[in-house]
């Protein structure tokens, strides 16, 4: 396949779902092929890892199993690529090659993308966190690097708000969550407000679950706060981008602390006027 068929493909695909990622619909032109790419690696390695939500051992092998393989295709030259994905790291790793983008970003997403199939609790904080580090951070790094901004307090201003778009997403999802199995609350949490297991499976969310989310709450709006200076070193139109991103993260958890932290019994979301307000915000 010719590189410019691939990134053809890989576009076509953003277009699709460009609502699910954050920084698309204003992407330079001269580099919108390249965040497409990126954006075709971490969309089908997730829908790999996604493809059901089964605790069945067999089929959680081999989902990890095809996440290896297709993490594989990193280190192959285009003519030894598979087929089905050829496209896919044709165009990344001229991508990588033209923005000097170190691998290690792809293989992080890649790793937390196999730990979501098969791990379904978290012992602490710092355990969430990490996920964290693998699974969010790297795309704010990505999309900085695509902009040609290279400086460590840009991505440690990134690192904090990917990683607080995560955990406000969790919180946000855990009335969805309880159909996969999966609880991103730290259990050490669970002890701290005397919460069980099954606590997180219930209809709707005792007062020791909505002080436990509250929590949550609390300690992910810390993590907005540490990174909301980054929109003020970007240039229009990603500092917008950014400044629309980080609002509606906030705006999440604004929703959550509406419902009275009870996220079990109806997962928040933005109406049309959030949006708008969020949109308005930004831009002034």
């Amino acid at each position: 396949m010719e590189l410019k068929q691939a990134y053809l493909r890989c576009q076509e695909l953003a277009d699709s779902h460009y609502e699910n990622f954050p920084v698309a619909k204003l992407v330079p032109k001269r580099i919108r092929k390249n965040v497409a790419a990126v954006y075709a690696f971490a969309r089908t390695a997730d829908d790999i890892a996604d493809e059901n939500h089964d605790n069945i051992a067999p089929e959680s092998q081999e989902r990890t199993d095809e996440l290896d393989f297709f993490e594989s295709q990193l280190d192959l030259p285009n003519e030894k690529l598979d087929p089905k994905w050829s496209w896919i790291f044709i165009a990344l790793s001229d991508t990588i090659k033209n923005f000097n983008i170190p691998c290690s970003l792809f293989r992080d997403l890649i790793s937390a993308f196999k730990q979501d199939v098969v791990k379904k609790r978290y012992e602490d904080f710092d355990e969430l966190v990490d996920y964290c580090k693998r699974s969010a951070n790297p795309v704010g790094r990505l999309v900085l690097l695509l902009h040609g901004h290279k400086d460590k307090k840009l991505f440690d201003y990134s690192d904090n708000i990917c990683t607080a778009l995560q955990l406000a997403n969790f919180w946000q999802d855990m009335s969805v969550d309880k159909s996969k199995n999966r609880v991103y609350v730290p259990v050490s949490d669970w002890e701290t407000f005397g919460l069980e297991d099954a606590d997180f499976f219930k209809d709707s969310a005792s007062q020791s679950m909505r002080d436990c989310v509250k929590f949550q709450v609390e300690r992910t709006e810390s993590l907005f706060k540490n990174g909301e200076a980054l929109p003020k070193y970007l240039k229009f139109p990603l500092s917008f981008e950014i400044a629309l991103t980080l609002a509606g993260g906030r705006s999440i958890l604004k929703k959550i602390t509406s419902q009275k932290f009870d996220t079990l019994s109806q997962r928040p979301s933005l109406n049309s006027f959030d949006k708008i307000r969020l949109l308005l915000a930004s831009l002034f």
